[in-house]
């Protein structure tokens, strides 16, 4: 039994709607439908869940929704009226599209994560009734009728360990079953949404919980490239790649997938298959805990992630251990994160995402770090970019980091960081976020010479 998750840019319209019902029913076994809310049309559309967000805001601030409600409908409405759906059911989705500001919230988070989440919710009454209409046995499910239970954060809601038990219940189902992804509700009955791209998560939790032997994931891509095409020239797909790498290469800026998403089908040991709804008999990328590794391709993928930035910070006789604990409890008062923290004997660096940074708050940060360390020398270098190497084979191989700073050496790509993981499966490094593209390509053509 599989489950299916279909993106935004899959249900953006009739005609897409169409390709995504031909693969429901092209396989019998995918008896899960986890929808997203109907994405881009064409370069510069606005997906739905953006048009909601803009909705709620408007209710937050008692202005004028007739325009923004207009456009949300009419999206539904064209796949509505391409599958000819009853006009009276179809008006239960306007309805309550309209009804939102009406409801009892607990505050404007609330609000705003039940504006967003019928984005979803909706698609998913939609598609449902779209593939009755063509004679699928499909019904709609509720995530609350299925036990999808959450934690009390209204846009950040995690699953509730428990809620895997009672998504069993719903394994032995003879229908198609349509999910809206992207929440849950909490154990007061709020609804309380996953992150951003939280609709992979939702398909995670619904195979794991329903036992799948496999997750399909939907996208606009025919597999997980080795590197991000925009900067390589038609790189090689990466066909089979494990949970490890997986998770490495999202967090250096593989957006196909939601990294999140993954930990639930680790949890259950759930081959995840990403593939394209527009070529769905492409192979695409098949996602598992253990792969045979090809010992000419030590490295899976390369990726970069921009917006860095590093506080560097000099003392003589630095003493690490309080220094640490007095830098890490000021980051936590201004509610900042950060990603790594190298150091020397007499030196360290912080390096995290300068978006958390506005001009004023990096005045403060540097001020009370001064206060706090009394620091021979600190300062901030900005626009840095991690660049990640990742692969499987890499584990136990010789000669692997000198390939890769020889590589950069040569496209005079300075290095401000090197970090190698305990796993031996990815190497980090800092560079200059302007030379990030040059990184990418250079190590490409080092490790994937002849393809």
């Amino acid at each position: 039994m599989k489950v299916v998750k279909f993106g935004g840019s899959s249900l953006a319209n009739a005609a897409q709607v169409s390709k995504v019902v031909h693969i429901i029913q092209s396989d019998e076994q995918r008896r899960f439908v986890v929808v997203s809310a109907p994405g881009k049309r064409f370069a510069g559309d606005i997906k739905v869940t953006d048009l909601l967000i803009q909705y709620a805001q408007a209710t937050i601030n008692h202005q004028s929704t007739d325009t923004i409600t207009g456009q949300i409908i009419a999206r539904y409405e064209e796949i509505a009226t391409a599958y000819h759906i009853d006009p009276v059911a179809f008006n239960q989705i306007k309805d309550t599209i309209l009804a939102l500001p009406n409801d009892d919230y607990q505050d404007r988070d609330y609000l705003m994560a039940t504006f967003k989440a019928h984005g979803e919710k909706l698609n998913a009454v939609l598609i449902a009734q779209v593939l009755q209409s063509v004679g699928v046995n499909a019904k709609y499910l509720d995530p609350k009728d299925a036990g999808m239970v959450v934690t009390d954060s209204p846009n950040d809601a995690e699953i509730v360990p428990e809620s895997y038990d009672r998504l069993s219940e719903w394994a032995d189902s003879s229908l198609v079953r349509v999910i809206p992804g992207f929440f849950g509700y909490n154990a007061q009955g709020q609804i309380c949404t996953f992150s951003r791209g939280g609709s992979d998560i939702t398909g995670a939790i619904v195979a794991r919980g329903v036992h799948a032997d496999r997750y399909e994931n939907f996208t606009d891509v025919d597999a997980i490239y080795a590197a991000n095409p925009s900067v390589v020239s038609h790189p090689i797909a990466i066909h089979n790649m494990t949970f490890r790498e997986m998770r490495e290469l999202a967090y250096a800026g593989f957006s196909v997938f939601h990294d999140e998403a993954l930990i639930p089908a680790i949890q259950g040991d759930i081959q995840v298959v990403v593939k394209n709804t527009n070529h769905p008999s492409e192979r695409g990328t098949s996602i598992t805990s253990q792969k045979r590794v090809n010992p000419a391709y030590p490295v899976s993928g390369i990726a970069s992630s921009p917006n860095f930035c590093g506080i560097y910070i000099r003392k003589y006789m630095l003493d690490k251990k309080s220094y640490s604990q007095k830098i890490l409890n000021i980051l936590a008062e201004y509610g900042l994160t950060y990603e790594h923290m190298p150091s020397g004997i007499d030196d360290l660096t912080v390096i995290m995402h300068q978006d958390q940074l506005s001009a004023d708050l990096e005045d403060t940060l540097i001020r009370e770090l001064v206060i706090a360390l009394r620091p021979d020398e600190i300062h901030i270098t900005h626009d840095y970019a991690l660049l990640m190497v990742v692969g499987e084979g890499m584990a136990n191989r010789t000669g692997i980091m000198s390939k890769a700073t020889d590589a950069l050496a040569r496209q005079n790509v300075k290095l401000v960081m090197v970090n190698q993981g305990a796993s031996e499966i990815s190497m980090m490094f800092g560079i200059q976020q302007d030379h990030a593209d040059i990184a990418v390509q250079a190590l490409y053509d080092t490790f994937f010479p002849d393809l």
